[in-house]
């Protein structure tokens, strides 16, 4: 069975609803829940905003005759539906991810003659290493 099957047209574009729900509840006071209607109209405008900004990136995408879609198409799709406030932090968050994307690259640990033992126990290593950065965020 595929991912796909069982599911009609509208939902061929949505978004993870347990980690939209999650990020809403990480986003509200403790105290406050949201009703579950509320937060699926939450993740139904997500995906329309996506659908908005991914539609426009791709016409600023063809106008620059490329065909791929870059950071600076979605850039300048966001100033051009007037989401100038945005610009700034998707920038900073670009600058964040390929900065991660070096420093993952350059701590790669050589594997080659490794048993194994050896190998597992990296691994094991590796996945500690990952769980504390994400304890603190």
């Amino acid at each position: 069975m595929s991912d796909r099957e069982g599911f009609g047209p509208e939902d061929e574009h949505t978004l993870p609803k347990a980690t939209v729900f999650k990020l809403i509840q990480e986003f509200l006071p403790a105290d406050i829940g949201a009703a579950k209607e509320a937060k699926d109209i939450i993740v139904e405008c997500c995906v329309e905003w996506i659908k908005l900004i991914s539609t426009q990136s791709n016409a600023v995408c063809e106008t620059s005759s490329k065909k791929t879609i870059s950071p600076e198409h979605v850039v300048e799709a966001l100033k051009q539906l007037g989401f100038e406030d945005f610009v700034a932090e998707v920038e900073e968050s670009h600058e964040d991810f390929k900065q991660s994307q070096k420093d993952r690259q350059r701590a790669a640990p050589d594997t080659n003659g490794m048993s194994e033992a050896e190998l597992l126990a990296l691994q094991e290593r590796l996945f500690a290493s990952s769980q504390a950065r994400m304890g603190q965020q």
